[in-house]
């Protein structure tokens, strides 16, 4: 059985999605602040963490960067604020998902079911891909740029993947979003077009491979004419 821990300083809150999430057969933890979710981080191995951003004594932002420092664990983010800068920010630092406060349980479960799910020992086929001096290890979620190994957020990683197994092929930010978020991501395309830019930033000298297609939206292609 998969393990969620939902951490929310409103007890209202946590009992609604600790009932929804029990419903489709999650064992669930709670915690009322940051301090109280790093400390069970810890001492329990998480599939997803959902946790609020606002929260007295230590915010959900600064939980997840203690958090990511011990442990791998995907987290979604709750929020009342809906601007893009908020959304944009999270994502950067790495957190697979932004939901804003009021929310529909139903949607936070599948959009928790995906990670989990993404996030499973389900690996790819392939184990490693390596093109010059850009390395990938799918079962390690590592990226190795010239023998040094990068920093990548966990979308970073997912769309590196998913374009090295659609390589050659034009993607939309469409389909990027529905493939790569895992469902019918209800966002700007900036989303997508500020991780590419990371990514390339992520691999360096091998930004090149990630190409532009005007109109329709990237490509990832290692052949050079």
């Amino acid at each position: 059985m998969n393990k969620i821990l939902v951490v929310d300083d409103e007890d209202r809150i946590r009992d609604v999605i600790t009932t929804y999430a029990e419903f489709e057969g999650y064992e669930v933890d709670t915690a009322k602040n940051g301090l109280e979710a790093i400390e069970m981080a810890k001492e329990n191995d998480y599939s997803c963490i959902i946790m609020d951003i606002m929260m007295p004594h230590l915010d959900g932002y600064s939980a997840h960067k203690e958090i990511s420092k011990i442990k791998d664990i995907p987290v979604i983010m709750l929020s009342s604020r809906s601007e893009e800068y908020d959304k944009l920010f999270g994502f950067e630092i790495g957190i697979d998902d932004y939901v804003v406060k009021p929310f529909s349980p139903k949607e936070l479960m599948a959009r928790v079911n995906v990670v989990v799910k993404r996030n499973s020992a389900e690996k790819k086929p392939n184990k490693t891909y390596q093109i010059e001096g850009l390395k990938v290890d799918f079962d390690g979620r590592e990226i190795i740029v010239d023998g040094k190994k990068a920093s990548p957020t966990p979308k970073e990683f997912d769309l590196l993947v998913f374009f090295i197994e659609n390589e050659g092929k034009a993607l939309s930010r469409d389909e990027l979003l529905k493939e790569v978020w895992g469902y019918d991501f209800f966002g700007d395309d900036r989303t997508v077009d500020t991780h590419i830019k990371m990514l390339r930033n992520t691999i360096g000298p091998y930004r090149n491979y990630i190409i532009t297609v005007r109109g329709v939206g990237y490509k990832f292609e290692t052949e050079r004419n």
